[in-house]
């Protein structure tokens, strides 16, 4: 059986069918791969030609999916002696990754991905944890993250994952939620959100895995849609902020797809506050004031207990023009969910834009901004970076893509100068942190650099950078280059739309994506690589 799934295709083209009032091929190319995956499963009507018979495929392995659920083959020897982190037979892609680590002697590590062992899902779940209780060199359980209930009903967790593991080890885990018979046509308020996760590492090694409601026992949407909205992209961060205690932050975008414009819909930032059981939650917070086009959010309770957030706001998009990405910031006082006003922390007009692409790979990218806060002197610093163009033909095609980075010591009323962190041709998908013990700060991309050549295949590069911002450190990961083209159902199409980096007593913890590991597809055919997810740890 040949199978295709449609969650990778990024952007449905303009000549895709659709019915009146459809969302528009822009507005689809912001939505969450696993979200559109799911829209055209369940409306294959209104999937170009190129896409139907993909759609049609991973329809029937759904349908099917009571007779394939249990299928392993053969597995090969990774390449380079790398193992995914993951127990996955099926040859199922996995991919945007996040990561948290506990500190000290606890050797927890927690992974997060979307993982299209959903496919087979009978609830349909689609986020990924993989849980390793030996620093992450095996994993010793894993699953997917259970339904949420809202509205009266049960809704599966969707991709989109983030996880977080607390200084005393508490586990929590974020997620995209919507049906799995999505309609952006027809969006009911209270069927979509973001949900959150709270496990204990006890009990994610002595759950029966899966999808086990008993694994995360504690869980529940932070923030659901309004009628015609959907909730996308969400990201999540636990730290102490004054008197408040311990809380987790969420923060996301809220679409309009009932805007009237050309790209069909409008874009907010808005975030929740948890207390530390996830029993209260604050009401939503709008966060991007009145930016219309608007993504990518991040959020770091920072060293001060004040509240970071950065996002990107995207000017020429809705409009079909050049897009120029402007990076904004707001903090809020520790304790408080009362924000300063916005900053600007630096104008991209050679941002990787929407649907344009590396000039040779063909996944999905755009330019992400991540933050992280250290103490400098006594203060703090918010760190923030990014990947754009060096050059940009066509506004569409991105050229010698740059990681880029900057950092302010006044709550981001003023910026440094940017510096530039990666060396020759393609960079990107940058990830940040900083080790809480020795606020070393840690920076993290995929680069092509030493595919000279084609600037095509793929590699995982680590930096370090001083207090100046200078690298004082540089180290390739990954023991070979990945070929991101080689996966049989994605294709080169999809890799994520991020991966993550945690820097954690001295080591750096990196959650990435590669082709390096040969499985059979579903227990057919021959053993040929495929997409999983890989946990390297690297000291500091």
């Amino acid at each position: 059986m040949s199978i295709a799934v449609v969650g990778a295709l990024a952007v449905t083209p303009a000549g895709a069918s659709s019915a009146p009032g459809a969302p528009s091929a822009t507005a689809l190319s912001r939505i969450s791969s696993p979200a559109l995956q799911a829209y055209l499963m369940a409306h294959p009507e209104r999937a170009s030609e190129r896409q139907r018979a993909h759609v049609e495929a991973a329809r029937a392995v759904r349908s099917a999916a009571s007779s394939i659920r249990s299928s392993a083959g053969p597995q090969a020897a990774a390449r380079g002696s790398l193992a995914p982190f993951n127990r996955d037979q099926t040859g199922l892609p996995q991919n945007e990754e996040s990561v948290s680590t506990c500190p000290g002697p606890s050797k927890v590590v927690l992974g997060g991905t979307n993982d299209y062992r959903g496919l087979l899902n009978p609830a349909g779940n689609f986020t990924g944890w993989h849980f390793s209780a030996d620093d992450g060199r095996t994993v010793t359980n894993e699953g997917l993250l259970p339904t949420v209930q809202t509205g009266g009903k049960q809704v599966p967790s969707g991709g989109d994952p983030i996880v977080f593991a607390t200084a005393d080890c508490e586990l929590y885990a974020a997620s995209l939620s919507f049906p799995v018979d999505v309609d952006f046509t027809n969006l009911p308020a209270n069927t979509n959100g973001a949900t959150v996760y709270r496990s204990s590492p006890q009990r994610l090694a002595s759950c029966p895995g899966g999808d086990a409601a008993s694994c995360w026992p504690t869980r529940r949407f932070v923030a659901t849609n309004r009628a015609g909205h959907f909730i996308d992209k969400p990201w999540m961060y636990v730290g102490h902020s004054g008197s408040a205690g311990q809380v987790v932050w969420v923060t996301y975008s809220d679409f309009d797809l009932t805007a009237k414009n050309p790209a069909g819909f409008t874009a907010s930032i808005y975030a929740v506050r948890c207390d530390g059981l996830l029993s209260r939650c604050t009401a939503p917070i709008k966060i991007s004031d009145g930016d219309p086009d608007v993504q990518f959010s991040d959020v770091t309770v920072g060293p001060d207990g004040r509240t970071y957030i950065t996002w990107a706001q995207i000017r020429g998009e809705l409009f079909n023009q050049p897009q120029t990405f402007i990076f904004k910031s707001r903090v809020a006082p520790a304790g408080s969910t009362a924000f300063g006003p916005t900053h600007v922390i630096h104008r991209e007009p050679l941002a990787i834009p929407f649907g344009g692409l590396l000039h040779a790979n063909d996944f999905r990218i755009a330019s992400y901004p991540k933050n992280t806060v250290s103490m400098v002197n006594g203060r703090p610093r918010l760190w923030v970076v990014w990947d754009a163009c060096g050059t940009r033909p066509l506004d569409t095609v991105c050229e010698n893509a740059q990681v880029k980075l900057t950092w302010s010591d006044d709550l981001g009323a003023s910026w440094s100068p940017v510096r530039v962190v990666s060396l020759s041709d393609e960079n990107y998908f940058p990830t940040i942190d900083t080790a809480p013990r020795t606020g070393k700060v840690a920076i993290a991309y995929y680069t092509n650099r030493f595919d000279p050549v084609f600037h095509n295949r793929q590699d995982v590069e680590l930096v370090t950078v001083s207090n100046s911002g200078a690298v004082t450190a540089r180290t390739r990961l990954t023991p070979s280059s990945d070929e991101t083209e080689a996966d049989p159902l994605l294709g080169g199409l999809f890799i994520g739309d991020y991966f993550e980096l945690d820097a954690r007593d001295g080591t750096a913890y990196v959650h990435f994506n590669a082709n390096h590991v040969s499985k059979t597809l579903l227990g057919l055919g021959s053993p040929i690589p495929q997409q999983d997810n890989f946990l390297i740890r690297r000291p500091l």
